[in-house]
């Protein structure tokens, strides 16, 4: 089934990776087999409400055109995982796909277990059948550090070895991710705390609100930096982060992280839980946009939530962060941009891609509502700011303008329903979810000196 075939809602996006219906939030286990993509994500196939989750799988070979396959996991009666498959990675293990997730059962208190499954035939590209194992690889969190969060396994390559992160939080409220060597999968062994919330860089990038650190990510760039990408927990998703570094030996022969810098990951307020695909020469992520309305209008549509389009994410010399679209959105565009002047209004369509190139301070309308309000990014140059104003157009938990400090002269501006994705130059990027109102009228105005636009209409995609 093609991501086409999916609810005819207009705050629907049609392009990005969601269910048919129901619900979707975390992106689990970006995987690459057989020049294959495939991505799992958290999913209650029977509501549109946050419970009774299992894995939900697509794949494409291009990053654009998905398929949906079956359910790859499920909770198993009388199971560690029975209360819920929850999030994790996916391996290749001596050529076997394997799902390294969190087990929730019936008796937690916020504390999993690390659950494996293999996948059943891993000569079938499609990856659909998956066996769990019986019995936890770790059953819980180590002993004498207190830790009240334990969840969100994520392994990767580093010094020969294979390694694993968990996100935790201790009794204390400090906020960690512990360190596992799991050479062998089927035999892990503690290896210390990786990096916690007490941490001068990490103090400074995230504050010391979150109380737990989850679904952390690591990934190796070009010039030998490490970036750890972690999100904030703070009794219920707060943010997401990031701090660059470097991945160091320690005398035992384990691994910390000697943080150099760090900011905020995404700078909106609907972006949380990003999955990491590390590929030769980049690396991939996705993350997961929650619905920012209420829930009986979430129950109405029947489906919650969207998975965000591919970033490429890197860093700069300075060890800030880097992120651009994935080219391969590219191929989404219409063979002609609908939009290639500025200084009239154009109608635009439900999904747009749009690229605006400013030399001074541009104002770049996207929406009227009704009482004449405009949905508006301005672009500053002279003064490094980038503000998206949508007040006019009211979210749960708030709606006033986000400013974004970053010296750039051009955004790109991904809209597919109600998911807005906005890159700031290559320096930051704010989504936000945005429902328009029947009586909104979308439309784009670009004012402002020497401005250039571009727009594309995505066209649907033909093949899975």
């Amino acid at each position: 089934m093609s991501l086409t075939a999916q609810s005819a809602d207009p705050s629907a996006p049609r392009f990005r990776v969601r269910p048919p219906a129901n619900w979707i939030n975390d992106p689990n286990g970006p995987f690459r087999w057989r020049d294959r993509y495939h991505l799992f994500y958290q999913h209650n196939p029977d509501a549109p409400v946050h419970a009774n989750i299992h894995w939900g799988h697509v794949s494409s070979h291009d990053l654009v055109h998905w398929e949906h396959h079956p359910i790859a996991l499920a909770p198993t009666p009388g199971g560690p995982d029975e209360a819920g498959c929850w999030s994790g990675c996916v391996v290749d293990d001596d050529g076997v796909p394997t799902a390294v997730y969190t087990g929730v059962d019936r008796h937690h208190t916020g504390l999993g277990s690390i659950c494996l499954a293999r996948a059943l035939v891993p000569e079938d590209e499609t990856l659909t059948d998956w066996r769990p194992l019986p019995t936890p690889v770790v059953t819980g969190p180590p002993a004498g550090l207190d830790v009240v969060m334990f969840r969100d396994p994520f392994v990767f390559h580093a010094g020969g070895r294979r390694w694993a992160l968990v996100g935790a939080g201790h009794a204390d409220g400090t906020a960690s991710v512990l360190l596992y060597d799991c050479d062998d999968l089927a035999d892990w062994r503690f290896a210390g705390v990786l990096l916690d919330g007490n941490d001068p860089v990490a103090m400074d990038a995230f504050g010391d609100k979150a109380v737990g650190w989850e679904c952390p990510q690591l990934y190796a760039t070009a010039g030998g930096d490490w970036v750890l990408v972690v999100s904030l927990w703070d009794g219920e998703p707060c943010s997401t982060g990031y701090l660059t570094g470097r991945l160091q030996p320690s005398g035992d022969g384990e691994l910390r992280f000697e943080a150099r810098t760090g900011g905020r990951l995404d700078h909106g307020r609907d972006f949380y839980a990003p999955a990491v695909l590390q590929e030769p020469g980049r690396a991939l992520m996705w993350g997961w946009s929650w619905e920012a309305r209420e829930q009986g209008e979430v129950d109405r549509a029947g489906w919650a939530g969207v998975l965000t389009a591919p970033r490429v994410m890197d860093v700069h010399p300075d060890g800030t962060l880097r992120v651009v679209p994935a080219p391969e959105l590219e191929l989404l565009r219409a063979p002609e941009p609908f939009v290639t002047a500025t200084g009239r209004r154009t109608p635009l369509p439900e999904a747009y891609d749009l690229t605006v190139t400013a030399s001074g301070r541009t104002t770049v309308s996207l929406l009227r509502s009704a009482s004449g309000a405009e949905l508006t990014v301005v672009l500053d140059p002279d003064e490094g700011t980038v503000t998206l104003d949508r007040e006019d157009w009211p979210r749960p938990g708030g709606s006033a303008p986000i400013v974004v400090r970053a010296a750039a002269d051009e955004v790109r501006i991904l809209v597919d329903g109600s998911l807005f994705e906005l890159f700031v130059g290559d320096r930051a990027t704010v989504t936000e979810r945005i429902y328009r109102r029947p009586d909104d009228v979308p439309e784009l105005l670009v004012t402002g000196p020497a401005a250039t636009v571009t727009a594309w209409e995505p066209t649907p995609p033909t093949h899975g």
